[in-house]
């Protein structure tokens, strides 16, 4: 009979307990220099596929390419009226519209232009979610004027139900929803109307989750905000609650939550799950650094990784689900053009001439549609090619 194994981390664990116990205490924060797959250096086989479920080798790397100029786009125009105002920057009076003409070419491979009925005929009798914040909302605009286009009045419909909405194509039975969920842990109110981010409590959000065939998670730009900005006051994990955090800990904290509520309730055979990168802001200089950008950055001097996709990297690596990382980031910051900046509302004449003197300020976190979420679903489209149950 063969001897059981004595794992090393087994015997640091044990150490580490006995550590606490005789001691009397244990740290209830974690520290970045305690979490070394935070500093491991990028693998380009694992910028996008970070699981060993899947053989990147017979994959083509979506993330690794440029922006090529393409006449025959953009896929839709402005007249979609199921895009939000703040992002129709035509009608908003954005003077330029190259910016919807660019489209995404992988180094090796293509991504096939988007075919709405096509995608709708794979979809047919499915629900596809995207779950996550504002830019996510960006995304599913993008998507339903994607294939609504094809589909005639009578036979389409949106449902609104609060922040979530559902845009239903009948004769497919198909559906294509948003979650609101920019944290995907639990805010709840505390005493004295105290805002709470519940960083091991997750049930709330994803309740809504169950049931869905393809679900496309994001989270990372709410982690981030400033104290003037935060959407909370405390953190809790279990009966701790803390007053401040470093963030990419507590975004690590959260994701884990996420991904150990993916583990348990959800079966791959049924449910196609991907998790798409942060959407890159081009908020320096006051917000003024997207304001007429009218080309894409043909490349970086210096090409950064930000912290949010190393954090997530390691909680997906951790993971039993095979869960695909859609990377979009730098592909997206190269990008800068692309936001709305002033044009993310309607301008009198004498504003448009000086917007610097009438704009509160420039969005340069969100995208003109139609515009690079579009792309960002072309992409999507291929993976599920690729990936349909």
């Amino acid at each position: 009979m063969a001897k059981p194994k004595f794992h090393l981390l087994s015997l640091f664990f044990f150490l580490n307990v006995l550590l606490c116990f005789f001691h009397g205490e244990c740290s209830s924060q974690l520290d970045l220099e305690d979490e070394p797959w935070l500093n491991e250096e990028d693998d380009d086989d694992q910028v996008v596929m970070v699981q060993s479920h899947h053989n990147s080798r017979n994959t083509c790397d979506f993330s690794i390419g440029k922006w090529v100029y393409d006449q025959s786009y953009p896929l839709y125009d402005t007249n979609c009226p199921y895009l939000s105002a703040a992002v129709t920057c035509q009608k908003n009076g954005r003077p330029d519209s190259d910016y919807e003409k660019w489209k995404w070419k992988p180094q090796g491979c293509s991504i096939p232009r988007f075919d709405a009925l096509d995608f709708l005929g794979r979809m047919r009798k499915k629900r596809i979610m995207l779950v996550g914040d504002s830019i996510m909302r960006n995304q599913w605009e993008s998507l339903v004027c994607l294939v609504q286009g094809v589909i005639p009045t009578a036979r389409k419909r949106v449902i609104y139900n609060g922040p979530s909405m559902a845009f239903h194509a009948m004769d497919f039975e198909t559906s294509i929803e948003f979650s609101w969920a920019p944290l995907l842990v639990e805010l709840r109110k505390g005493p004295e109307n105290k805002r709470v981010l519940h960083l091991d409590l997750i049930e709330e959000n994803a309740k809504y989750w169950r049931g869905v065939d393809i679900l496309v998670f994001d989270s990372a730009h709410w982690w981030t905000h400033s104290d003037k900005w935060s959407s909370w006051d405390y953190f809790m994990e279990r009966n701790n609650l803390f007053k401040s955090m470093n963030p990419m800990v507590a975004y690590e904290k959260g994701l884990t939550t996420w991904a150990r509520w993916v583990d348990l309730n959800l079966d791959p055979h049924k449910t196609q799950v991907i998790f798409r990168s942060m959407s890159p802001r081009h908020n320096r200089e006051n917000g003024w650094k997207c304001y007429n950008q009218k080309q894409p950055l043909a490349f970086f001097s210096h090409q950064h990784v930000p912290e949010q996709l190393l954090v997530l990297q390691g909680v997906l690596r951790r993971m039993r689900f095979p869960v695909y990382l859609q990377d979009v980031t730098t592909m997206s910051a190269l990008r800068r053009d692309g936001h709305p900046s002033v044009y993310r509302r309607a301008m009198a004449q004498e504003e448009k001439q000086r917007p610097r003197d009438f704009a509160s300020g420039s969005d340069c976190s969100h995208w003109c549609l139609p515009g690079v979420p579009d792309i960002w679903n072309e992409m999507l489209n291929a993976l599920l090619k690729q990936r349909t149950l």
